[in-house]
């Protein structure tokens, strides 16, 4: 109960949460800009995208739709605003985009894979545990808030092919948070009390975790 409380209180978007992201997102769009991972890993300490991506996976595995669509909301807004902040500061960027950093969330290799789902599974691991979750959140938000900034920046210099490899990134990092979240929760029993919402819950789960490895295949 304390578990779902906690993620369903997290999982709606307010004030707090548009502000942290854009916060997040400025920061990480100028550690991107000036090629300095130090910005950019400090910038994923205050990004709010733990507990939208956790809610979702939990939503699943309870089969509690309303979790699940606020949760898949919220986690849209916090995208879409990165999007969009980071594609405004691109076309006002004076130089031409070229920094390390920023070029390397422009393309999809297995390591962003590995990371990614290690990530997911980390970050579900520490609710199920009650380990700390602060550092944990920073290496979800690294998997998801850099390429969402990758994508506004190219977008807002015109550069149609390098935000649609960052999109394609960002979408395969969304895709493996919540697949290994999800599978971690399976593994973890992680269900409804009564026996027919379990079964119930079970079915969708296994729906879920179908779906989200069938999408990675895809992408």
């Amino acid at each position: 109960i304390a578990l779902f409380d906690r993620l369903q209180n997290g999982s709606r978007w307010d004030f707090d949460f548009l502000a942290l992201m854009s916060l997040a997102t400025i920061i990480a769009s100028l550690g991107l800009l000036q090629n300095s991972a130090a910005v950019v890993i400090g910038a994923m300490v205050i990004a709010p995208l733990l507990t939208p991506n956790l809610a979702l996976s939990l939503g699943t595995a309870l089969g509690d739709v309303k979790l699940v669509k606020e949760s898949a909301l919220t986690l849209s807004v916090g995208i879409a605003l990165a999007v969009l902040l980071s594609a405004v500061l691109g076309a006002w960027w004076p130089e031409t985009l070229t920094s390390h950093e920023l070029m390397s969330r422009t393309q999809v290799g297995w390591s962003a894979v590995a990371l990614a789902l290690a990530s997911g599974a980390a970050a579900a691991l520490s609710l199920t545990t009650g380990l700390s979750s602060v550092l944990v959140g920073v290496m979800v938000a690294v998997a998801l808030l850099p390429p969402a900034s990758t994508v506004g920046l190219m977008l807002g210099q015109g550069n149609v092919s390098l935000a649609i490899g960052a999109a394609l990134l960002l979408a395969i990092n969304i895709v493996c948070v919540n697949l290994s979240s999800k599978v971690v929760f399976y593994v973890k029993d992680i269900r409804p009390r009564k026996r027919s919402d379990k079964d119930k819950a079970s079915g969708v789960m296994r729906v879920y975790i179908l779906g989200w490895a069938v999408s990675l295949f895809v992408l």
